[in-house]
């Protein structure tokens, strides 16, 4: 089975839309995104405008911060400390990688906890690690949606998650322990690294390396989450997306798995949706949303 991350992003962004709309009747209440851009990367530009374009289809308010390269550290606290400030602003997102004279973790620790859309901030790393309410990295999120969507109840299925990164590898573990899955973090220094993902009942692959996992690598049966977005280079120059397993040799061998493109993509920006409308009801002392699995 191909898990179609993209339409299942589609109706999950359908959901979020029509929780907007009924807060908007019976609250008066409009989330608000904002996110920051420091520079002209075209990549991060790209998902800017994305961002942008799907909160407002949602229904919510976008606000977008484009600051010049040279931009020092100072300037950019001071403005997520305005943000932090916004009444309007429910979720803060600044977009990574930012230029070298400005320190990525002064960034993040400087929005307030309770915007931290992307779930990075130190307290919510925290709060995940223990079990508590804090908001939850968007691509993490997406996964376990994707997967619980397709199998169900995981509780005691042998999970691996190969990446060990604050951003997707420690959360995802964190989220399936939550499941009551049986995790294991493996990584380049992992031995046997093949053999401890043909143990996995659900591999999680987030390497940021190109078609690293093999078939041969994965369970006959297996649920595969791909995560890895890596442009190679083909013959005839123009280059294509691939993930972080060699989809075309794992397809025959796995029970189930996420195509790239197609597959967690969508499902980040949808989170980061359903982060900031969580964030807007929980700064209000409304209920969080309950949102529906991502499946027909």
């Amino acid at each position: 089975m191909i898990i179609d991350g993209k339409h299942f992003a589609a109706r999950l962004r359908a959901h979020i839309a029509a929780q907007v709309a009924r807060l908007k009747a019976d609250h008066d209440l409009t989330p608000g995104l904002a996110v920051v851009l420091v520079g002209e990367d075209p990549a991060s530009q790209i998902y800017v405008r994305n961002k942008g374009l799907q909160v407002r289809e949602a229904g919510m308010n976008s606000f977008e911060h484009r600051l010049p390269a040279e931009t020092g550290q100072a300037e950019l606290l001071a403005r997520i400390a305005a943000l932090n400030r916004d009444p309007t602003v429910n979720g803060i997102l600044v977009q990574l990688p930012l230029p070298r004279q400005i320190d990525p973790e002064a960034v993040i620790e400087a929005i307030a906890v309770e915007k931290d859309v992307d779930g990075f901030h130190p307290l919510n790393a925290g709060l995940l690690a223990v079990g508590g309410a804090g908001m939850v990295p968007c691509t993490p999120l997406g996964c376990l949606m994707l997967l619980k969507a397709h199998a169900g109840d995981l509780a005691g299925q042998r999970a691996l998650v190969l990446g060990r990164s604050n951003i997707v590898g420690k959360p995802m573990a964190a989220l399936l322990l939550r499941e009551h899955c049986t995790v294991t973090i493996a990584h380049s220094r992992t031995r046997d690294l093949a053999d401890e993902c043909r143990r996995a009942d659900i591999l999680v692959a987030a390497t940021g390396r190109p078609r690293m996992v093999e078939g041969d690598w994965v369970k006959p049966g297996a649920t595969v989450i791909d995560v890895g977005i890596n442009r190679i280079q083909t013959p005839d120059g123009k280059g294509r997306l691939v993930g972080d397993v060699d989809f075309e040799s794992a397809v025959d061998v796995a029970g189930a798995i996420t195509p790239v493109p197609g597959g967690v993509g969508p499902m980040t920006i949808a989170c980061l949706l359903l982060n900031t409308l969580t964030a807007a009801c929980r700064q209000q002392g409304l209920p969080a949303p309950e949102v529906e699995p991502a499946a027909e």
